[in-house]
């Protein structure tokens, strides 16, 4: 999973590579960091 630390934060859905099923994806970046991560099944 690749993420993209130009925005501030996003939440998006993307298909698990394993398994195909829908994984709803957030996170927050500061100053190029991530500092939260959560991934949840749907």
């Amino acid at each position: 999973m690749v993420l993209d630390t130009s925005v501030k934060g996003q939440t998006y859905v993307e298909d698990c590579e394993v398994c195909c099923q829908p994984v709803e994806v957030r996170y927050t970046v500061e100053d190029s960091e991530v500092r939260h991560f959560e991934a949840s099944a749907m």
